[in-house]
């Protein structure tokens, strides 16, 4: 990627609809850290084998509230396009940080698109997910975050109808740039 299209990243970031502890963080970094900078902003995150990797923190190369928020606007998008209506789906997550508010973000913004959402209420193992999914005929889950062994690393995964990732590791989704959310189904 070019510098053109990092530092449009991180424009996009300082004058968009984020909040201002994330604008702040982008600031410092300008001052203290640029080569960090460039990092979390020089990609977009992109799905690999069954989920989407990243290390957390702010900047769209990073696992966030707000990359966490686009993934799951691409899925909402997908599947009203594939499956029109009684769209369901499944969500669990573990221990590991920020897995509930991840979890939380995903079951607001699938709602807001009138999806029917199933989110665990403590937590759960990704097997777990993939009964509730077939249970529950869900068009699919989603398991925040899903194993890594990276420090600082974590996984969402977005998981079919078959118990089995919903899209083929040379998958590309173009995640979406906005998100709204304002209510949770359980």
């Amino acid at each position: 990627m070019t510098k053109d299209f990092t530092q449009q990243n991180i424009d996009s970031w300082l004058n968009g609809n984020f909040d201002a502890d994330t604008k702040k963080e982008i600031s410092r970094m300008q001052a203290e850290d640029p080569a960090a900078l460039s990092d979390a902003f020089y990609r977009t995150l992109e799905f690999g084998t069954g989920g989407m990797r990243g290390i957390l923190g702010v900047g769209t190369n990073r696992m966030n509230k707000y990359t966490v928020g686009f993934a799951t606007q691409g899925l909402a998008n997908y599947l009203i396009k594939c499956c029109k209506q009684n769209i369901k789906v499944a969500i669990s997550f573990d221990s590991r940080n920020f897995s509930t508010e991840f979890a939380t973000i995903s079951a607001n913004i699938l709602a807001a698109n009138g999806i029917q959402v199933f989110l665990f209420d403590s937590l759960r193992p990704t097997p777990e997910l993939s009964f509730a999914v077939r249970h529950l005929q869900c068009n699919a889950g989603i398991m925040i975050p899903h194993h890594t062994t990276r420090k600082n690393t974590t996984v969402t995964r977005f998981i079919g109808t078959t118990a089995d990732s919903l899209f083929h590791p040379t998958t590309k989704m173009s995640l979406p740039r906005s998100t709204r959310s304002n209510r949770l189904i359980k």
